[in-house]
């Protein structure tokens, strides 16, 4: 199954209109990127962002501009060829905040924690399975690292409307 942002035919004034706002679309990115299900395609306007004008459903012209996501697909697809591997572990209990851990295999021995909120910034516990390892936040989001306790537990952060890709130092 192939998944997606947005496409030719969902973005501004097009068929299948469908649109994602821009703040949501790291969101979005992080889920196709960093997730185990689906074969995930990046649109590359949302990559490169784009400038057009077109007509609406309504006869009217309209300008569309659609901001570049570059950095943060970036550093999405720089975590799914070195830490998106082996077992996933979803943390689904919050209405705002969703997170899930990846645990690495063999051939990519360290572990990922992403973390994100379409409601205020917020924390939850997650298991990496790493006791007393250091985690930092490749997005830049949160400066501060998080180091896990004995059992191999952690508080990971992200801000609020935002994501963080928490990855094994």
């Amino acid at each position: 199954m192939v998944t997606f942002v947005e496409n030719h035919d969902s973005q501004p004034l097009r068929s299948l209109e469908s649109v994602v706002e821009p703040w949501f679309k790291p969101l979005a990115y992080a889920l196709i990127l960093l997730r185990r299900e689906g074969y995930p395609c990046v649109f590359q306007p949302d990559y490169d962002g784009a400038e057009y004008e077109d007509y609406g459903h309504d006869g009217s012209r309209y300008r569309i501009v659609m901001p570049s996501h570059r950095f943060l697909i970036d550093k999405f697809l720089h975590a799914r060829k070195h830490y998106a591997w082996g077992p996933q572990v979803d943390y689904l209990d919050h209405w705002n905040r969703v997170g899930w851990v990846r645990l690495g295999d063999e051939s990519h021995p360290k572990a990922m924690a992403v973390l994100m909120s379409d409601g205020q910034e917020g924390s939850k516990w997650m298991e990496v399975g790493r006791a007393n390892a250091r985690f930092a936040d490749l997005t830049g989001h949160v400066a501060q690292p998080v180091v896990t306790n004995d059992a191999g537990w952690g508080e990971f952060r992200c801000g609020g409307g935002s994501v963080s890709v928490w990855v094994q130092d």
